[in-house]
C-alpha cells in the first residue's frame, strides 16, 4: 500500500530574476532549491550555453561554458551543500561553484566543488578557506550566517549537459529543530522492498563504502543493478580519496538514469512521506558507543543507510550495509534514538534517488 504522491512540501522562496517558479523545499532546517526547467534560469547570465527543455547544453562549436544564477533567497543558514544530475561523455566535465552573501550585502569569494566527470578523473578541491568560510570537500561551511547564495556552473567538453541543479542550505544552530515531530501512523507497517548488500564482503575497500553500497542498493530498487564495487568506482573523488563525497554520489545515481539529489529532512516524519510514497532515502548519521542500540558497527563517525519505512510501532526500517553479510543487512532501530543521530549528526541530510517519472508532486503547504 501507498500514500499518494504528495511528498515535497514546496513554495515559491526564490528572489527574481534568478529561480522564478524553481522549486524549493522549505523546512525548520533547511532550504533546498530545484533548478531543472528552462524558466529556473530566466535571467541568469550564460556565455557559450543555452537553457532548454533538456536542461543546460553547450553551445554548437562551443569548447566549454558558464551560467551564473541571479541571487537566490533562503533563510538564514551557514552551511551550503550542492548536488547535480550532469552528462559528461568522453573528456567532458562540470564544474559548481557557490558564493554567498555576507552582511552588509557584501559577496564572499567563488567557492568550488571541484570537477565532476562519469570518468576517473572527477576531484574534489581542496585548501578553499578564508575568512568567510570553507569548503569540506562537498559542504561550505560559512563563520556567520547568510540570507543569499549564486552559483555558477561550467559545462567542458562537446555533449556535456546539466539536467539538474540543487542547493539545500541550512543552519547548523537548527539541526535538531524537528526532533520528535509526531509521525503519521497511516505510514507505519509499510516498506520499500530495496534489495539487500553489504559492504562488508568485499575486502578491497568495503567497510569505507557506506555511500556508494547504499546508491547500488537504491539503483537495484529501480532496476538498474549496479555493482557495489562499480558504484564505488563510479564516485570516487581522487582528492577526497574516498567514495564518500556526497555529491559525487547524487550525480552518479543520475548516469544510471536516475533523478537524484541532496536535501536536509527535518524529521522522520517528513522522511515517512517519501517511503510511504515508494522512494527510499539515503540518510547519513554518526553515534558513540550504546548510541544506537542494535547497530551494525559499535560508533560510527558518519556512515550512510538506506531508510525502506517503518514498523508497525513507527521505528525505522533500514538497509544497514555495516551488515557483516547481505542477509543481515535489514534492521530496526529505535524511533528516537535514530532521529536524534541523524539530526544532530548530519541534520537529516538524505540522497533523494528515483527515477524522474517519479518527480513527487509539488505542493504549496510547507
Amino acid at each position: 500500500m501507498r500514500l499518494p504522491l504528495l511528498v515535497l512540501s514546496a513554495v515559491l522562496g526564490l528572489s527574481a530574476p534568478g529561480g522564478a517558479g524553481a522549486v524549493t523545499m522549505t523546512y525548520p532546517n533547511s532550504t533546498t532549491v530545484l533548478h531543472e526547467q528552462p524558466g529556473d534560469w530566466a535571467g541568469a547570465q550564460a556565455s557559450g550555453v543555452t537553457a532548454g527543455a533538456g536542461g543546460l547544453s553547450l553551445n554548437a562549436g562551443a569548447a566549454s561554458g558558464t551560467l551564473t544564477s541571479g541571487t537566490i533567497r533562503a533563510a538564514a543558514f551557514d552551511e551550503l551543500v550542492p548536488s547535480w544530475n550532469a552528462v559528461t561523455p568522453a573528456g567532458g566535465s562540470v564544474s559548481v561553484e557557490v558564493r554567498a552573501e555576507l552582511t552588509g550585502g557584501k559577496w564572499s569569494r567563488w567557492f568550488s566543488f571541484g570537477s565532476w566527470s562519469s570518468g576517473p578523473e572527477r576531484a574534489s578541491l581542496d585548501g578553499q578557506k578564508d575568512a568567510a568560510g570553507q569548503v569540506l570537500t562537498d559542504t561550505l561551511r560559512l563563520n556567520a550566517k547568510a540570507t543569499a547564495f549564486q552559483y555558477r556552473v561550467t559545462l567542458r567538453g562537446a555533449g556535456t549537459r546539466v539536467t539538474l541543479l540543487a542547493f539545500t542550505a541550512s543552519d547548523r544552530a537548527r539541526r535538531a529543530a524537528g526532533l520528535g515531530t509526531p509521525g503519521d501512523r497511516a505510514a507505519w507497517g509499510h516498506e520499500v522492498r530495496v534489495p539487500m548488500r553489504s559492504q562488508m564482503i568485499y575486502p578491497d575497500g568495503g567497510p569505507v563504502w557506506c555511500s556508494p553500497t547504499s546508491v547500488s542498493m537504491i539503483l537495484a530498487h529501480w532496476g538498474r543493478n549496479v555493482t557495489v564495487p562499480d558504484a564505488a568506482r563510479g564516485t570516487f573523488d581522487r582528492v577526497y580519496d574516498g567514495t564518500g563525497n556526497w555529491p559525487f554520489n547524487a550525480a552518479y545515481a543520475a548516469t544510471q538514469g536516475m533523478r537524484a539529489f541532496i536535501t536536509r529532512l527535518p524529521s522522520l516524519a517528513q522522511a515517512e512521506r517519501f517511503t510511504a510514497a515508494g522512494i527510499p532515502l539515503a540518510v547519513s548519521l554518526g553515534w558513540k558507543a550504546g548510541e544506537l542500540p542494535g547497530a551494525a558497527l559499535p560508533t560510527s563517525s558518519g556512515h550512510l543507510m538506506v531508510l525502506t519505512g517503518f514498523d508497525a510501532k513507527g521505528n525505522p526500517v533500514l538497509n544497514d550495509p555495516a551488515a557483516p553479510t547481505d542477509a543481515g543487512v535489514r534492521r530496526t532501530y529505535p524511533r528516537a534514538a535514530f532521529e536524534k543521530l541523524w539530526l544532530t549528526h548530519s541534520g537529516g541530510l538524505s540522497y533523494v534517488i528515483a527515477p524522474p517519472r517519479h518527480a513527487p508532486a509539488v505542493t504549496a503547504v510547507p
